[in-house]
């Protein structure tokens, strides 16, 4: 049953994400910086640190699925979320082992995978020649406050579904 409120929840926050921009003031909006909430990810990541446990990789395949979910209805090239979101969250995975669950912990997780998944997408869009943006420019304009919208995200969404999602693992594993 947990299996299915985690992909509403992803399901949701995949909706949502696509509507954030409309929720940020409108100087903020047409400013230079550019901002991507990656909400879905932001989820799968404390999926990843509280819900699997070292032999269950259940947030990758959400990952997979809800990245392929983000391609298809948000970007013009498939697979660029898809393996993108796969791949942060398996490295958030293994990352997990080496730290002690908890907020601080959770926290600079979601720093690295944020900060991954958005170097990985500038890196492939660039590839592909989908964005020009100096390297300098990324840092400073979409990179900075992409992290900070999504850490404050992260911030907010944390508390309310952190016991829950423990929660869910206990009853998993005693099933």
């Amino acid at each position: 049953m947990s299996r299915y409120k985690i992909a509403l929840i992803c399901l949701f926050l995949l909706i949502m994400q696509g509507m954030a921009m409309s929720m940020l003031p409108a100087s903020l909006v047409y400013s230079d910086l550019l901002m991507t909430p990656h909400w879905v990810l932001i989820f799968l990541m404390i999926i990843a640190v509280f819900y699997d446990k070292d032999e269950t990789y259940n947030a990758v395949w959400y990952g997979l699925a809800f990245g392929l979910l983000v391609d298809v209805i948000y970007t013009g090239v498939l697979g660029v979320y898809m393996i993108t979101y796969t791949l942060v969250i398996y490295v958030i995975h293994g990352l997990n082992k080496l730290v002690h669950a908890n907020f601080l912990a959770a926290s600079l997780l979601a720093i690295v995978g944020v900060t991954l998944a958005d170097t990985m997408l500038y890196v492939i869009y660039s590839f592909v020649q989908i964005t020009s943006m100096t390297w300098g420019d990324y840092g400073l304009l979409r990179l900075l406050p992409t992290l900070a919208a999504n850490m404050i995200f992260f911030i907010l969404l944390y508390p309310l579904v952190k016991e829950r999602v423990h929660d869910w693992s206990e009853q998993v594993s005693n099933v």
